[in-house]
């Protein structure tokens, strides 16, 4: 039963209990393997996988606890189990406060033997699987993951590497699609925190009337619906990362609330008379210029400065366009091992198309494109028939470049023609125009009035 990820390890000065211990659990299908003292188990341990040791307390020269101290320190996912023919409650805390997993008192029964054994393998197996599961999300969310060689990448990847450690909080900026929650969550998880929760909450998702009771927990009969004591999602993460994307959709109440949350690190529930302390660090992401909405009095100034220590703000696709055969690589390989398809990369006319493209939705929209060719593709190359139509579209944008070299036109008039360019293929969506362009819409409206050789029109 332990074949796959581990064997038993039998630690006895005495060659008669050490066999009888063997052989009880090889009769159970066990791999089991024995060692006569303690330096001789280190030894084995260091060239075979065991889940769990079973080892005499007092031996000749390396004592049983001595054994158990140097196991912890080097293999901590192996079970220990010590056998005592001293049995007392002494000797069984003592071990139990050295990381024992269980104690046997000599003589050893041997139902109690197996089942205390197979207890232990079971919890030892449990404890890797957590540990490995751990290891692939740290590895998963390691900002060396986080694909991208162009320049503005590369400033990122030195400013995560400056702040990950850091208590400070932090202010994560950019279009929708770039990737905030991956970045806050290769920062949680570069950082001394990285045992504790990663806890996301979308601002934007919860109800008004629900999230202040989310944020903060609630007391038994808070409310109506209050049915019994609920913790918020600030106690959740504590002493770990508390990630509040779109933090400009908050209330204004519930600013002033996280604004407390902050300064005075505690929290009160609501209905409750006292305060709870909590140990969080505050990793906020917002699509908006806060600046601007604290202009506009709909977000606190003071929040936003607290908030505002550091400011990452991530590259829009448009702007790391180097980047995008990387991005388009790591995700043909991602879907196509999910769906079980052989395909072996895209056509040079394909992958053009998708660099010109303007990518409004970022490296969100470039993974559901990839996504969609994927699944679509009918050959082990995707071509440009297998990207939607706005994509394929996309070199006619190109080609107003091509055309105006050709003309030596000027910039103004470059723009101009453009500008029309874009706006007829949004048909007229001047908001949708805008972000295509990466622009705001105020200068959108100049840039037409410019065009049209009037006055800007009112907002």
């Amino acid at each position: 039963m332990t074949e796959d990820w581990g064997a038993i390890l039998v630690v006895d000065d005495d060659a008669e209990m050490r066999e009888l211990v063997h052989d009880v659990l090889k009769d159970r299908g066990h791999q089991v393997a024995t060692a006569g003292s303690g330096p001789e188990a280190l030894t084995l341990l260091a060239e075979q996988d065991c889940a769990v040791v079973v080892t005499d307390l007092r031996m000749k020269g390396m004592q049983g606890t001595e054994l158990l101290s140097e196991i912890r320190r080097l293999y901590p996912d192996i079970g220990v189990i010590l056998m005592t023919g001293f049995g007392s409650v002494d000797t069984a805390v003592e071990a139990m406060k050295r990381g024992a997993s269980d104690y046997l008192t000599k003589p050893v029964k041997n139902e109690e033997l197996v089942r205390v054994v197979e207890r232990v393998i079971r919890e030892a197996s449990l404890r890797r699987e957590v540990n490995r599961l751990r290891r692939e999300v740290h590895k998963e969310y390691s900002f060396h993951q986080i694909i991208g060689k162009s320049k503005p990448m590369q400033e990122i990847f030195d400013l995560i590497r400056r702040v990950a450690d850091s208590p400070t909080n932090l202010l994560i900026t950019g279009e929708s699609g770039t990737g905030k929650e991956l970045v806050a969550k290769a920062i949680h998880y570069n950082s001394d925190r990285k045992d504790a929760p990663f806890i996301p909450v979308n601002c934007a998702a919860i109800p008004e009337q629900l999230l202040e009771s989310e944020l903060f927990g609630h007391m038994r009969g808070a409310f109506t619906d209050a049915k019994a004591d609920k913790r918020g999602l600030f106690e959740e993460a504590q002493k770990g990362t508390l990630f509040l994307d779109e933090i400009s959709e908050l209330p204004l109440m519930l600013q002033a609330k996280i604004l407390r949350a902050i300064q005075e690190k505690e929290i009160r529930r609501v209905g409750a008379n006292r305060p709870t302390a909590v140990d969080v660090r505050i990793i906020a992401a917002t699509n908006l210029h806060l600046t601007e909405e604290v202009k506009a009095k709909r977000f606190r100034e003071d929040l936003y400065y607290r908030l505002n220590v550091i400011e990452l703000r991530l590259p829009p696709l448009r702007e790391r366009r180097e980047d995008i055969p990387l991005l388009v690589d790591a995700f043909m390989k991602k879907c196509a091992a999910t769906r079980r398809k052989q395909i072996q990369g895209m056509s040079e006319s394909a992958l053009a198309m998708l660099v010109d493209y303007a990518w409004p939705g970022n490296v969100r929209e470039l993974e559901n494109v990839i996504e969609r060719a994927v699944t679509l593709s009918r050959s082990e190359k995707i071509v440009p028939d297998d990207l939607p139509a706005t994509i394929q579209g996309a070199r006619g944008d190109r080609r107003i470049l091509d055309d105006a070299a050709e003309r030596t036109l000027r910039l103004d008039e470059v723009e101009k023609e453009y500008i029309l360019k874009i706006l007829e293929k949004t048909g007229g969506n001047k908001y949708q125009a805008a972000h295509m362009l990466g622009i705001d819409r105020k200068t959108l409206y100049r840039k037409l009035a410019e065009i049209e050789g009037k006055a800007q029109p009112e907002e």
